[in-house]
């Protein structure tokens, strides 16, 4: 029985960076300095006014098709995560499998989950690949969180930022992800949402959890996704570990999803590690959302700290409330992969 494998994974950001600096020169009574000390954030790429989730999927697809000498041909399968798709109907999945030119027999789905979708993705597509049913999965993730942002949203718009990874999923000899544990509680999905744009209208509609501060579509709130953070993902740990008959020492890195520095530093701080091996890497980008992981493993692959045979924990939590975790072990080498 094939297992599945994290191969190739190619990454792409709108052409638009906006840095602290911008927003400074925007907004001089801004605290730029202090937001960047709590967010860890310097700068964002943000996806022009015509540019969708489906554009930059596309492109990032592209990269990873030139970059690693991947056969558009022998995709199986196209798993989409976003929240912001082109549209509620028909499936962005098809329209980019369309647009790429993959074959007619290949499968298509979106799926709406935020920062615990990159694990979620990685799941179904073992599934798949250990089912037989595929044996390349085209792993893509893409958000626009920004189309749901006001320009004068002090907290949002300094946090949240677009871009789209394409992870190529493979059929592999070797285990490759192992040990996945979920968690939901919709209890909290009032804390981080936009409540327009869906089917549901009237007095029905899911309402904030506190006074709305700002005028943009989406709504968080942040100590509530905090305090909800720093309790499941330590409990997510101890049972991904327990799960997988390892101990917290045998993990080499902890990538746990870019939210915000603060909430990162609170975590390595409960799980006692450092930035070595809880790294925290947002500040060119910001919170990517789905694709905060796959950027994160791309860079640390790039810089030589993700080898073969290292063992790695990947953690996604946010939005719904929805969190979701399992051991990664890599396989794939750059040099030959």
């Amino acid at each position: 029985m094939p297992f599945a494998q994290i191969g190739p994974i190619s990454v792409h950001f709108p052409e638009r960076l906006e840095t602290n600096e911008h927003l400074q020169a925007e907004f001089p009574d801004w605290d730029l300095e202090l937001i960047e000390q709590k967010t860890g954030i310097r700068g964002r790429y943000l996806a022009a006014p015509g540019e969708t989730a489906s554009d930059l999927a596309i492109a990032a697809s592209e990269k990873l098709f030139a970059e690693h000498g991947v056969d558009r041909d022998s995709v199986d399968f196209v798993l989409l995560c976003t929240q912001t798709p082109d549209y509620p109907l028909p499936t962005t999945a098809c329209l980019i499998q369309h647009k790429l030119g993959l074959r007619e027999s290949c499968g298509a789905l979106d799926f709406n989950l935020g920062c615990s979708g990159f694990v979620y993705g990685m799941a179904m597509a073992e599934g798949l690949v250990r089912s037989g049913a595929a044996r390349n999965i085209l792993l893509l993730t893409a958000e626009t969180y920004s189309k749901y942002i006001d320009a004068d949203d002090r907290s949002l718009r300094t946090i949240f930022g677009d871009a789209a990874a394409a992870t190529l999923i493979q059929a592999s000899d070797s285990p490759g992800v192992s040990a996945f544990q979920f968690g939901t509680d919709g209890s909290g999905a009032d804390t981080l949402l936009v409540a327009d744009g869906g089917a549901r209208t009237g007095e029905d509609v899911l309402k904030p959890r506190h006074r709305k501060r700002w005028k943009s579509r989406l709504y968080m709130d942040g100590p509530s996704l905090l305090n909800f953070t720093v309790v499941a993902v330590p409990k997510l740990i101890e049972q991904v570990l327990e799960l997988a008959n390892l101990k917290a020492d045998q993990v080499d890195l902890y990538l746990l999803h870019q939210a915000t520095r603060k909430m990162l530093e609170q975590l390595q701080t409960r799980l006692k590690l450092d930035d070595e091996r809880l790294p925290i890497r947002l500040a060119h980008c910001g919170n990517t959302v789905s694709c905060t992981l796959p950027i994160l493993i791309s860079d640390l692959r790039q810089e030589g700290k993700i080898v073969p045979g290292s063992n790695t924990l990947l953690i996604g939590f946010g939005v719904g409330w929805s969190w979701a975790g399992c051991v990664w072990t890599e396989t794939w080498n750059r040099s030959t992969g």
